[in-house]
């Protein structure tokens, strides 16, 4: 009888860790949080001529791929939220901006349907279907195991299309900058609060900086995870300006193509904020103790922050005793992220 009851037990463990992958977890809890990100402007066009002889104004694109992961003590992923936002600003023959400056960015997830890939898949799946999918793929795994994926060609704008069993049939979109943020949020991972339950990202894309001849795109990103009652047990903030200047004269692209954009965290003291805060501090110094100020609270807590307005560049400055010493730079859009970071959160 106890030799019958060990060999259901033992069938029961079994099925139970067989369950587990396909419900998205892992065996561990969150113990470190992560943000990365892979910003390129390679897509820029210069001023060209169409086959016909009509002038093609220039155009600035600004490619985001962005991850926020949660990792457990072991280095494995507990859980992983993966986002790609193209800001494309395009010009008039006078270099002036054709865009709303005033419209909010829009990421492929929130894009949804509307982004338009299933036309075009093989496999009858939209961006955010076949994001969900290699998200999934990547829980319980470590980031080298998460980089040995085997992949293949399949043009010169799919280099590294995933190539195992599991993802054959619902990922064929290349994946190569979703891994490498991944990677790099493993680099930046810090250790959270016991808790987290909830995993979310957030942001806010504006074009609003733009002008003729020089376009920018500031995103301000948002990495948080939740307690069982909404409440942040760790948060990483950051904001990556991403600039495409062109040669008003001949309407090139001035600025290096193939290089990475670096956000302000990975800037650091190059940023330069130091020098003219009345606080000394720079930006990823001041980022990281709004962080600091926000776990333990919720989000309408941390939306609820008393702030003021001291110039017309920083409408948002936070007004309490915790932060004066040590926040100067306006926060309006990092609340903003966090909170939807909450609306996402899973």
């Amino acid at each position: 009888m106890k030799k019958t009851l060990s060999i259901i037990a033992l069938g029961a463990a079994i099925l139970a860790l067989a369950i587990l992958p396909s419900m998205g977890l892992a065996a561990g809890e969150p113990a470190k949080l992560g943000l990365g990100h892979i910003t390129s402007i390679g897509s820029s066009k210069d001023l060209g001529v169409d086959a016909k002889g009509n002038v093609v104004p220039p155009m600035a694109q600004v490619d985001s791929v962005i991850a926020a992961v949660a990792f457990d003590a072991d280095g494995k992923i507990v859980n992983v939220a993966l986002d790609s936002a193209q800001s494309k600003i395009n010009f008039n023959k006078d270099f002036s901006v054709s865009n709303d400056l005033a419209a909010s960015g829009q990421t492929k997830k929130e894009l949804g349907d509307a982004y338009g890939m299933r036309r075009g898949s093989a496999i009858g799946k939209e961006w955010h279907e076949q994001v969900a999918a290699l998200e999934k793929w990547m829980i319980g795994k470590t980031v080298a195991e998460v980089k040995a994926m085997k992949v293949k060609v399949k043009d010169a704008a799919h280099p590294a299309v995933p190539d195992v069993p599991e993802l054959t049939s619902s990922v064929t979109m290349t994946v190569q900058d979703y891994i490498a943020a991944v990677e790099k949020a493993w680099d930046n991972a810090t250790p959270v609060k016991a808790g987290g339950e909830k995993l979310g990202l957030g942001h806010e894309v504006s074009i609003a900086k733009s002008k003729p001849a020089a376009a920018q795109v500031d995103t301000s990103v948002a990495a948080a995870l939740f307690d069982k009652d909404g409440k942040v047990v760790g948060v990483a903030i950051d904001a990556i300006q991403s600039k495409v200047p062109f040669d008003a004269k001949t309407g090139k692209v001035t600025a290096d193509r193939n290089a990475l954009v670096k956000s302000k965290v990975e800037l650091g003291s190059a940023y330069g904020m130091s020098r003219a805060s009345s606080i000394g501090k720079d930006w990823y110094e001041q980022s990281a103790e709004l962080g600091k100020w926000m776990v333990g609270k919720t989000v309408k807590e941390i939306q609820g922050l008393k702030v003021k307005k001291v110039d017309d560049a920083h409408l948002a400055v936070p007004d309490v005793p915790e932060l004066t010493s040590s926040v100067t730079m306006t926060v309006e859009s990092y609340l903003f992220a966090v909170g939807e970071a909450y609306e996402t959160a899973k």
